[in-house]
């Protein structure tokens, strides 16, 4: 049981790289080839990395079989909070504290990455890990 916790863990870090590869790649993109504000640029970025993630963590590290739509809108819930404390927060620490984009995002990629696998493995997919096809094998 342990073995399998802390390879969940695992596949949840990996996943979490390649979303944050796709979110600073997209942030990177937006912020060095536009002339968009901050908080569009974290916001595009955060959602195509947010859409990656939940696909690949619930079929891959949760093997979750639980209602799609209902495993979406919990992670809505936890969006609904962290997106406008680290978008504003965010806002203010470049706009006003002047401190680096680039840094600002990956502070925020971290505690994402700690929030979300807390959130995703005790709220979203509780009472569903490992009741998927793949989770059989």
């Amino acid at each position: 049981m342990k073995n399998k916790e802390f390879f969940r863990a695992v596949k949840f870090t990996l996943f979490s790289i390649s979303a944050g590869v796709i979110q600073i790649l997209s942030f990177t993109l937006l912020t060095e080839l536009t002339a968009l504000p901050y908080w569009f640029n974290y916001l595009t970025a955060l959602v195509l990395s947010v859409l990656w993630n939940f696909t690949l963590n619930r079929c891959y590290t949760f093997r979750s079989a639980n209602n799609v739509p209902k495993a979406m809108a919990l992670v809505g819930l936890y969006y609904l909070v962290f997106t406008p404390v680290t978008t504003f927060g965010g806002n203010y620490l470049t706009g006003t504290l002047y401190w680096n984009e680039y840094l600002v995002t990956v502070l925020n990629m971290v505690l994402n990455f700690v929030t979300e696998f807390l959130y995703d493995k005790y709220v979203v997919f509780r009472g569903s890990i490992d009741t998927n096809e793949r989770a059989k094998d």
